[in-house]
């Protein structure tokens, strides 16, 4: 089913149909040997996120980051996607609500996509979730996410020097080959965002891209808000 709103994703400089400046940054390569992908906020719901199906392989991830401050300084940056590449070969033909493996499309209005409620929003390999993550009785919070450390999942994502500020790429704890999260803080914060994906004119997939409602028409906050509310019905 094709996307019902403008996509922007790793379009830098002021595409058309936004008044925003983007520029694109790179978060290094995602791991994705099972060849399904979660994308999910890691803080509440790592393993129980939206699954999709890819080719295996490490592919790149990026980050849409919208200049949305009133006289376009750069003085209020916004995370607007975070971006699975999975080729660049092509030229974007058409973009693609995704569905969970094995549900069924959404109709109508309807869309499927990413629950946040901490603020991030991440991209894993779904069977490195289950392979290299500690026991789901583990204290995740304070053992990994906040250990106080410089490489709890927190201080890495607020390292300016580790990426860039708000964004992280981290191994997994119990990793055995480099399997890998990149996360992103999620622009405007807590929300319920589209997971959608890019094909070239033979329907050949391009990557995979979480919404961040933050890129668009400057008028369409009304139209983001009708989409969160359209959403609660199929979220995953």
């Amino acid at each position: 089913m094709s996307y019902f709103r403008p996509l922007f994703a790793l379009l830098p400089g002021i595409p058309d149909g936004t008044p925003y400046p983007q520029t694109v940054h790179d978060l290094g390569v995602l791991h994705v040997p099972s060849g399904r992908v979660e994308a999910s906020d890691p803080y509440v719901t790592l393993g129980d996120g939206l699954a999709t199906t890819v080719p295996p392989g490490s592919y790149p991830v990026r980050v849409t980051v919208a200049d949305v401050s009133e006289d376009r300084d750069g003085s209020h940056p916004r995370e607007a996607y975070l971006s699975l590449v999975i080729s660049d070969a092509a030229p974007v033909a058409e973009v693609r609500l995704v569905s969970p493996d094995g549900a069924e499309p959404p109709t109508g209005d309807e869309f499927y996509g990413v629950g946040v409620d901490a603020g991030t929003v991440a991209f894993a390999d779904a069977g490195a979730v289950t392979a290299c993550m500690p026991p789901r009785d583990a204290d995740w919070y304070e053992d990994l996410f906040d250990n106080g450390t410089d490489r709890s999942w927190f201080a890495l994502q607020d390292d300016p020097d580790h990426y860039r500020n708000g964004c992280a790429n981290i191994t997994l704890p119990l990793a055995t080959a480099g399997e890998n999260i990149v996360l992103s803080h999620s622009g405007w914060g807590d929300g319920f965002y589209p997971v959608v994906s890019t094909h070239d004119a033979e329907g050949a997939l391009l990557g995979l891209h979480i919404d961040l409602l933050v890129a668009g028409p400057e008028d369409d906050e009304d139209e983001d808000e009708g989409a969160e509310e359209a959403a609660v019905t199929v979220s995953a």
